[in-house]
């Protein structure tokens, strides 16, 4: 059962082949026998899964149907789940149970998904290793010394190592679309606005977005569908129709025209990535596809660009966490000035501190000018260059990272190296843009990924091209030995 997509999964309970509370007490039992090797979980749900499972099958009984319907998931330990640990990853968090469920929670509980647990992540989702997070490295089931990516590499290490077969996460500069790529997994980044925000503890909200991870395009249909949808709860949510993703899968890529920008094949890409994905794009041609070649002249920028958007609303973001509402308080605090200093300095990891302090630089007086305000320009620059891209190709394809999963602790005392491993997925956020990683094949036994963006509200489009891609190669179908 484990091997189930969550479209198999449909059938098979449409089929009575199974039930979900069974389907639900299999994978309880693989996560609680394998997962210690992987550290995939925070938290495990299981009483509240078996009766989200009994539920589902009743509903069933009574004729309901609906693809996730019964169908076990998990959610990255960042969206606010009633009653139960919602950590961040972080010290600051781990006693705090969240009042309410995040929109994207209940909306997925509303469809009868069922909820396993809560996974593993970077601390306040700020990393591209998983690696910050308070409760340890997650570690990758294609080699258990290596990285599975960040920051929500809880879900992505648990559906590659089929512990469930797809999860949520959240995307602020890669963080679907990396992991998803190291852990051979399709993972989706949406449009900005199209999943609420209402819920999900913020790093950087102007970039945060939530989406799928499974093993392939059409389970990310499944999933978003799920969690799509305008939101009157969040400021940022875009009311627009959202159509029925998996209908359009099976669409012909007959005269898709598909961009390949010359920056991504610069010196920073390993070389046999982009034999990958030269292979990728020969794969799509005999699917009707047509290559040009375009220019994102802009792109060189992305990355200073982001690492001072992105800490300086963190900076602002995590200010609420002083120790004195809710989250962890230092012991004794002599005065409050006192408080916030210690509860801050031992609840916040390294990571988070050092995006912190840049971000508190950057809006600074006098810094202001300098730094967040040009940012903000080269954002716009960057968005320009795509709106002009869009305007000759229908999709841009590309790596998704420059480089295959790298060992645990290797970039540890190199933050800078860890931040140029985002250089192809940030500029999507900082467009707005949706995004898709979907597997192209392996670099020394590690899976690797190929990017494909569109223009805005497109999701339909990736996922098509995914889909019909995975038709006609076998990547997706690879399982990592011992899982």
């Amino acid at each position: 059962m484990h091997q189930l997509t969550l479209a198999e999964i449909a059938r098979g309970l449409a089929d009575k082949k199974f039930s979900s509370e069974e389907l639900t007490k299999v994978l309880l039992a693989r996560i609680a026998q394998l997962d210690p090797q992987l550290n995939s979980f925070i938290s495990l749900t299981e009483d509240l899964a078996l009766q989200q499972a009994k539920a589902a099958d009743a509903r069933r009984a009574n004729g309901e149907s609906g693809a996730l319907l019964g169908a076990p998931i998990a959610h990255k330990d960042l969206f606010c789940t009633q009653g139960i640990r919602t950590s961040c990853g972080s010290k600051m968090l781990d006693n705090f149970k969240a009042p309410y469920d995040a929109t994207v929670v209940a909306k997925l509980a509303a469809a009868g998904a069922v909820t396993l647990g809560k996974t593993n992540m970077d601390e306040f989702a700020m990393g591209s290793a998983n690696e910050s997070s308070y409760y340890g490295a997650v570690k990758n089931p294609w080699n258990l010394e290596y990285v599975p990516g960040g920051s929500s590499g809880g879900s992505a290490a648990a559906v590659a190592a089929r512990l469930l077969p797809a999860a949520t996460g959240t995307d602020t500069g890669g963080s679907i679309r990396q992991p998803a790529a190291l852990t051979n997994l399709t993972g989706l980044k949406p449009t900005y606005g199209r999943v609420s925000r209402w819920g999900m503890i913020a790093y950087a909200s102007s970039l945060d977005q939530g989406g799928p991870l499974a093993r392939t395009a059409e389970d990310c249909a499944i999933l978003l569908q799920g969690m799509a949808g305008f939101d009157p709860q969040d400021s940022t949510s875009i009311d627009e129709p959202v159509p029925d993703y998996s209908a359009g899968l099976n669409g012909s890529l007959q005269g898709l025209r598909i961009g390949v920008p010359k920056e991504y094949f610069s010196a920073g890409l390993d070389p046999r990535i982009a034999d990958l994905i030269m292979a990728s794009i020969e794969e799509l041609k005999k699917l009707g596809a047509v290559i040009k070649e375009i220019s994102l002249p802009n792109m060189q920028h992305a990355i200073p660009a982001y690492y001072v958007i992105a800490p300086a609303e963190a900076s602002s973001n995590l200010s609420r966490f002083d120790g004195v509402r809710f989250g962890y308080r230092c012991e004794d605090p002599k005065n409050l000035e006192d408080l916030y200093k210690r509860s801050r300095g031992e609840g916040f990891g390294p990571e988070v501190q050092r995006r912190i302090m840049v971000g508190a630089y950057a809006l600074s007086a006098g810094y202001y000018d300098a730094y967040y305000l040009k940012a903000q320009k080269i954002r716009r620059l960057i968005k320009n260059d795509f709106m002009a891209a869009f305007n000759e190709v229908d999709i841009i394809l590309g790596p998704t990272t420059p480089n295959p999963a790298w060992k645990l602790g290797a970039k540890n005392n190199d933050p800078v190296a860890a931040y140029l491993e985002d250089v192809y997925t940030i500029t999507a956020n900082l467009a707005g843009l949706p995004g898709l990683s979907m597997p192209a094949g392996f670099v020394d036994g590690l899976p690797v990924g190929v990017q494909l963006l569109a223009p805005y509200f497109q999701e339909g489009r990736l996922l098509n091209v995914a889909h019909q891609y995975q038709l006609n190669t076998d990547w997706h179908t690879r399982t990592p030995t011992g899982f």
